[in-house]
């Protein structure tokens, strides 16, 4: 079928620019491999109930295997994806003048986030495909023809099960990694509800446990579009000539819509408009009609419209929270410690769905860190160039839990107040630290014990610290609450240097008293003497080593007193076992030992608990 309603385009591909491509960090010229997997008698049993008699796996891999096996990431794609993923299949492609290399070659290779040099990576074409693994356009042994309309429907789950068998056969038992991101994500919360002890870590990028309604809408319009297409012939069109190019096009080009997020829409095309724009009734000139021409051409020379079918099928009847009666039960075996990643502007899988993620995590005991990145590009954000999820996913592949070293008594940071804080916490505590920075401080409480701690950042740099350090982190504003936690799921809730920059901090305290038996606050004492006498000699705002900032530029908004604090805490029913002050000049240590703490204190420690 001819496709004259997607005219030709100049539009930017995804192709990096001649000159930009780095090849001292790519694993070179690669090539796809096949594995027949070997089944019982009857074949492999799908969830339908159905059987293939066999199947074969197309994959990739790159890096060198460790001599115990212990370093494999496994990589799972997304709807559209396939098992070529790093480098190139000739020594041409990789010359050409613009070079396209495997989908997520920006974070695998040597040097690269996931690093090649450290890692072994493999990566298979999922069950239903049309790139080497079995699916529609595979010939049927009894049959000797395509298996077109008769290809069994499939499900996430068979394609892990094919997974797990596939690396079985490679001799692989256990991964270092699980990964993968949209319909990927979802493969990787499979494998770690049906396999808990064959992984380390699982990495979830921009995905859910179940489509939204609004994807659900889509799909099912591809489907129909595609359907509608008369070349489709019931999905027996492989002897007929011809391909339903038109209805997979159209249904390409509408998802892409959702791929990219309206400012990236916005921004990258606008209203403008192409000078040679067709002068055919009805088709634009403007831009954003020609790249979606050009997404839709792309698409229909890679893809199999039956295969388009069968995987979005696959995806929308994914869905945890009916499968086991709520997200928690889902995950109350898993064992991996788990990154979910939300991107701010994804409107096909929604960062409310990633957090909805985290917090069954939480609930069901998992190791779990989140992070909501910034991302101006919409869905399509985690396959681009996107430096902190780069370095997010660096960090975390590669840092050793800090609960698990063996360093027993951490050198404390540069800072007089952890000693009398790791004097007030007790051994083996679960520790929960609000506004953990780049996680120093619990770190370093953690270390040697076998009781993880966990960070509260909003700052997305700091979050990235805190798990290069090895401590689980969640990316959130504590002024929006802290509903991802349960009650009392913490035995100490620290709040250091933190209570003066939160909008709430009533509300913040309140939280950290429902979700821990102890709190333990710290912060600068608005009424120590030196500020006294430069608000009532000078009438200038406060300004010390404590409060370096001016008053138009500090982050610093609820400044407090210790008698003040005293004073909420009295309002709330909370009882203050511990309070140490801290004197960082003479005239203030004097002042301390004189007995007048408000006056003398330059920083307090409370410790606070909850009555009845």
């Amino acid at each position: 079928m001819r496709l004259d309603f997607l005219r030709p385009s100049d539009n930017i591909s995804p192709m990096p620019p001649k000159g930009t491509y780095d090849y001292s960090r790519s694993v070179g010229v690669v090539q796809t491999q096949t594995l027949r997997l070997d089944l019982p008698p009857g074949g492999f049993q799908l969830e339908s109930g159905e059987t293939l008699p066999e199947i074969q796996v197309a994959y990739e891999t790159y890096g060198t295997l460790a001599p115990n096996r212990n370093n494999v990431i496994y990589i799972c794609h997304a709807l559209s994806g396939d098992a070529h993923a790093a480098g190139f299949h000739s020594r041409e492609e990789m010359n050409a003048p613009r070079p396209k290399p495997g989908w997520w070659d920006i974070m695998i290779g040597p040097g690269k986030p996931i690093d090649t040099n450290r890692f072994f990576v493999v990566c298979s074409n999922n069950l239903g495909g049309c790139k080497g693994t079995t699916g529609p356009c595979s010939i049927d042994p009894r049959t000797g023809r395509p298996y077109g309309s008769r290809f069994p429907r499939i499900s996430v789950g068979d394609m892990v099960e094919v997974q797990r068998r596939f690396l079985h056969a490679l001799g692989i038992e256990h991964l270092a990694a699980v990964m993968g991101g949209s319909m990927g994500g979802m493969q990787v919360l499979e494998w770690a509800i049906r396999f808990p002890d064959c992984m380390e870590r699982c990495i979830c990028i921009a995905s859910a446990a179940s489509l939204s309604t609004q994807a659900l809408a889509f799909n099912i319009i591809g489907r129909r579009i595609i359907m509608s297409d008369p070349a489709w012939q019931n999905g027996d069109y492989y002897a007929t000539g011809q391909q339903p190019d038109m209805g997979l096009a159209l249904a390409r080009m509408m998802a892409h819509i959702t791929y990219l997020s309206p400012s990236m829409m916005e921004e990258k095309f606008g209203r403008d408009k192409r000078p040679d724009a067709s002068a055919r009734r009805f088709y634009t000139p403007f831009q954003v009609e020609s790249y979606l021409d050009y997404q839709g051409r792309q698409f229909i020379q890679r893809f199999d419209a039956n295969s388009y079918l069968h995987i979005t099928e696959a995806m929308d009847a994914y869905d945890l929270e009916e499968r086991f009666g709520s997200l928690e039960a889902a995950f109350r075996n898993v064992r991996a410690r788990f990154l979910i990643v939300a991107l701010t502007t994804d409107w096909l899988f929604p960062p409310e769905q990633s957090r909805e993620l985290a917090q069954a995590l939480l609930r069901a005991g998992c190791d779990t860190t989140y992070a909501l990145l910034e991302a101006e590009q919409g869905h399509d954000a985690f396959l681009l160039d996107f430096p902190e999820l780069s370095d997010l996913l660096r960090e975390y592949l590669i840092a050793t839990p800090a609960s698990a070293t063996e360093q027993i008594a951490p050198a404390p940071p540069a800072d007089e107040e952890f000693p009398l804080i790791q004097q007030l916490i007790p051994k083996g505590a679960r520790i929960l630290d609000l506004g953990c920075g780049g996680g120093e401080m619990l770190a370093a409480l953690t270390a040697g014990s076998s009781v993880p701690g966990l960070g509260v950042e909003i700052n997305t740099r700091r979050v990235i610290e805190t798990v290069s350090r090895g401590v689980p982190v969640l990316q959130l504003d504590m002024d929006q609450g802290l509903d991802l936690l349960p009650n009392n799921s913490f035995d100490v809730a620290i709040l250091s240097r933190t209570l003066q920059v939160v909008r709430k901090p009533a509300d913040v305290l309140r939280e950290m008293m429902r979700l821990a038996k102890t709190a333990l606050v710290t912060f600068p004492n608005f009424g120590n003497w030196k500020h006294r006498l430069r608000l009532g000699l000078m009438g200038r705002m406060p300004k010390s080593e404590e409060l370096p900032f001016e008053w138009y530029n500090t982050p610093n908004i609820h400044l407090t007193t210790l008698v003040d604090f005293l004073e909420l805490c009295r309002q709330e029913g909370w009882r203050c076992t511990r309070v140490r002050c801290i004197g960082r000049d003479s005239v203030s240590r004097f002042l301390l030992a004189l007995g007048f703490r408000n006056c003398g204190a330059d920083d307090v420690i409370v410790v606070l608990e909850k009555t009845g």
